[in-house]
């Protein structure tokens, strides 16, 4: 084989590879993203009993790090822990649900659908886009960082 066509082949290769490696830190980064999701609403649903503010203080979080980051490693701080439930506050959007009620021999059987909301960004991204209050200016924020392929919002860094 003369060194064009290895070239070539080679370079289809790395292109394939490198592709498979974007894929898979892009379903990576969206199962930490949606993980992290959903444990700041375990502790805002759960331990705060859907309020903004728990009324235990931060000692339920201090324990809580320690237990997890026994078991899992680093990634569980207090801050990062107040920060997935900062997270889920920011970007929870009202429960939709489609109840559907009938009474077959009176029994009462509801059906319901809950709309999560699609995260396409870094964790660091949104750790980013939570410092902006205006809601409408991080959805713009947001929406340039993911069609533009932004690594990193200038703006706020």
């Amino acid at each position: 084989m003369n060194e064009i066509a290895v070239n070539n082949l080679y370079s289809k290769i790395s292109e394939l590879l490198n592709s498979a490696r974007q894929t898979v830190v892009r379903a990576v980064n969206q199962t930490m993203v949606h993980t992290y999701y959903e444990i700041g609403r375990v502790i805002v649903e759960d331990n705060q009993q859907g309020k903004e503010r728990a009324e235990y203080g931060k000692q339920v979080l201090k324990e809580l790090s320690k237990r997890l980051t026994i078991e899992f490693g680093k990634g569980f701080s207090e801050r990062n822990l107040e920060q997935m439930r900062r997270f889920y506050l920011t970007y929870s959007i009202p429960q939709k649900s489609s109840a559907k009620l009938q009474q077959p021999e009176n029994k009462e059987i509801i059906s319901r659908t809950t709309v999560l909301p699609k995260f396409v960004l870094s964790w660091s991204h949104y750790l980013k886009l939570m410092r902006i209050e205006n809601p409408d200016e991080r959805n713009f924020y947001e929406i340039e960082c993911a069609d533009n392929n932004w690594y990193e919002i200038k703006k706020y860094t």
